[in-house]
């Protein structure tokens, strides 16, 4: 067992952790798991999902949205990355459905970013080959090369 004390001592350690960036279960479990005794760590970690300090679905979302904003991803290169977070598999899956068109709208848009990027050095079948390869669906790639030819 432990006291009050050693739980308020270490709680304030992982709030301080999760305060300065937005942290998964499974990252604040990771971090911690060898200087905190693990009963004492399940407690804190459920302590703080009960507050909501921790939450992979609000995670999942925020982080999503980044990747959005930053990068040009398939909807198969999100799903990994998501993965490679330690983030629960089925809480993943319900959000990529719950969000199926924004997400599908958003590849298209990353395919044709990527066309027009690589346009100038790869013809249009080793650009197909490039997008496949990155996990983009057959639609979003020949809805981003029409695209590219109407331009």
């Amino acid at each position: 067992m432990y006291t009050i004390e050693e739980f308020d001592k270490e709680k304030t350690k992982v709030l301080k952790y999760i305060m300065f960036k937005k942290r998964s279960e499974y990252e604040v479990r990771n971090k911690f798991s060898g200087t905190i005794e693990e009963n004492l760590l399940d407690d804190i970690i459920e302590y703080l999902k009960d507050a909501n300090y921790i939450n992979d679905s609000n995670y999942i979302k925020k982080l999503v949205d980044e990747y959005i904003n930053l990068k040009n991803l398939s909807i198969k290169e999100l799903q990994y990355k998501l993965l490679s977070k330690g983030l629960d598999k089925n809480i993943i899956e319900d959000y990529l459905y719950e969000n199926k068109e924004q997400l599908e709208e958003y590849e298209k848009k990353s395919a044709q970013n990527i066309i027009y990027k690589k346009n100038s050095s790869m013809d249009d079948e080793e650009i197909k080959q490039y997008l496949l390869k990155k996990g983009y669906k057959y639609e979003s790639i020949k809805y981003a090369l029409e695209g590219e030819e109407n331009a």
